[in-house]
């Protein structure tokens, strides 16, 4: 079995404890896994279009799009973890208020430039949110996007001193600083699940791996790398 290897596909969200902890301790169990980083609307769009793996890592809606579509096997489902947009600068870099709502709006409209990814759950939440506040314009008027992948690469390339992502995701890149979470009433948590797809090559160790990324091991990597566990 230790010379199988299973395909992830899963939403960059916890590629951080995934590379810190998780992924290197199934390594020592004698395992592989080969893991595709990638947005879950990525994912969604080429699942879509006929792509097929072993082990999915999802947003929870998504993953209950997947189970009515008979594409991966519920009963195989495990809940992983909730996930907070926040807020990060390059190390170093003064840290701007967000404490609430309106220093919120003030930070970021007094950015030089914010870095914000098109493609992902959090980018596609704060455009939104940009435009509730009304300050759409003044944002994206100097806002550095990206279609996928990380935001807090921009405040190492000096192209942004803002970077908005998932913490965990923000967390990925080296030398930067969160300031903290997105204030409360301006906060999504978005939540992650894992299932095995119908058809998946060798089951057993795929089962093994979603104990494994559920276990005591994996929940210490989740709470180091800001992320929530729900097991």
């Amino acid at each position: 079995m230790s010379s199988q290897k299973i395909r992830v596909i899963s939403a960059l969200v916890v590629r951080s404890p995934f590379d810190a902890a998780i992924l290197p301790a199934w390594s020592e169990q004698g395992f592989s896994a080969n893991v595709g980083w990638t947005p879950t609307t990525v994912i969604m769009k080429n699942i879509e279009d006929g792509f097929r793996s072993d082990i999915a890592i999802v947003t929870v809606q998504a993953m209950d799009e997947l189970i009515k579509q008979g594409i991966v096997d519920a009963d195989s489902r495990v809940e992983l973890v909730v996930s907070n947009i926040g807020l990060a600068v390059k190390a170093g870099a003064a840290h701007p208020d967000i404490s609430d709502v309106a220093a919120l709006i003030k930070t970021l409209v007094d950015a030089r430039s914010v870095a914000y990814s098109i493609g992902g759950a959090s980018g596609i939440y704060f455009k939104s949110l940009i435009e509730k506040l009304g300050i759409a314009d003044a944002v994206n008027n100097k806002a550095s996007t990206i279609p996928e992948g990380f935001t807090a690469e921009k405040l190492i390339s000096g192209e942004a001193d803002l970077a908005v992502q998932q913490i965990s995701e923000l967390l990925v890149v080296p030398n930067i600083e969160v300031v903290g979470p997105l204030p409360k009433d301006a906060q999504k948590s978005t939540s992650f699940s894992a299932a095995m797809f119908k058809g998946a090559a060798h089951p057993d160790l795929c089962a093994a791996f979603l104990a494994h990324i559920v276990s005591p091991l994996a929940k210490t990597a989740y709470l180091k790398k800001g992320l929530d566990p729900v097991f």
